[in-house]
């Protein structure tokens, strides 16, 4: 708005407004879904949204990083030293109660420290022979919820060993 004094005119900056070219920039950047973090094991991106897939979800994302935590032994993790459930070692003993009981008490303290916001709900060990009566896979499954973002069920399958 202008303020007409005498000869000369006085225009406020306030009044001026946004541009079109600059309101339609704004409205855009709003629309566009902005990601959460890299889907793991690294895959390179097939559109043009970034480098690597990513999690556009907040529970796919907290199930991603639970996996890494609980696959994770140990000083594997640079600065954080007991980052990790630490399963590796208990690979030939899972399936034994003192072994699970084991396992199950790794992963609950290393959970509750690092991602205290999933609430564990079962664990159960995956031990799967072959014909020959071997162990040709050893694993575990855990069904978890995240009460903060309304994730009530889920469940996680991680292979720890296999062997012929």
């Amino acid at each position: 708005m202008a303020i007409d004094s005498g000869n000369r005119r006085v225009y406020s900056f306030k009044s001026v407004g946004e541009s079109v070219q600059d309101y339609d920039k704004r409205q855009n950047l709003k629309n566009v879904i902005q990601p959460l973090g890299i889907k793991t094991p690294l895959v390179l991106s097939a559109n043009a949204s970034g480098l690597f897939d990513m999690h556009y979800n907040m529970g796919d994302q907290v199930h991603d990083n639970l996996k890494n935590l609980i696959m994770t032994n140990r000083g594997e993790r640079l600065g954080f030293p007991d980052f990790g459930a630490n399963l590796l070692e208990l690979t030939f003993e899972l399936g034994s109660e003192s072994a699970d009981s084991v396992a199950i008490g790794r992963i609950n303290d290393t959970v509750s420290k690092y991602m205290p916001y999933v609430s564990l709900n079962t664990f159960e060990p995956i031990i799967i022979k072959n014909e020959m009566d071997s162990v040709a896979t050893i694993g575990i499954r855990i069904f978890y919820s995240v009460p903060t973002l309304d994730v009530s069920e889920r469940g996680l399958e991680v292979i720890l060993y296999m062997a012929g």
